[in-house]
């Protein structure tokens, strides 16, 4: 996606949530995954929610998910967002089992549907920060 001025509030990248975003930047989805007992997780954090192992590792995913649940905002939760209401709001889970909140574009919001095959796009909103997105399987 096209950048420009970006407005709203962005994410706080810390040690644990850097190599997630570094990979963002790239273009890629990176996910941790437990060395121990296998599993993903995610968000980003030091010990497995599963079996409480720190021996982690960050995976390339391929970014090929579905519309596990969403909402559509009339109200904008900030000013920041005005200009984009009515907005959706979904939780997207992926093809590794976890799930995470993102939008989906590149759909009007009446044609989002549970379950709906989405990818991932990438939205670099400013030179150190790329927002995952997700749209429509083609």
């Amino acid at each position: 996606m096209q950048q420009q001025q970006y407005n709203k509030p962005l994410p706080y990248v810390h040690e644990e949530t850097r190599p997630f975003w570094e990979g963002t930047k790239r273009h890629e989805v990176l996910i941790q995954r437990c060395k121990d007992c296998g599993k993903f997780r995610f968000y980003p954090r030091s010990t497995c929610i599963y079996c409480l192992s720190d021996n982690t590792e960050w995976v390339k995913v391929s970014g090929k998910a579905k519309v596990y649940s969403f909402t559509i905002a009339y109200r904008p939760a900030r000013p920041a967002f005005a200009d984009d209401a009515p907005y959706n709001v979904a939780i997207i889970e992926l093809e590794e089992g976890i799930r995470m909140i993102s939008n989906i574009v590149d759909c009007a919001n009446e044609d989002i549907k549970v379950d709906m095959p989405v990818e991932v796009v990438f939205d670099d909103v400013t030179p150190e920060i790329t927002l995952l997105k997700f749209k429509p399987v083609s």
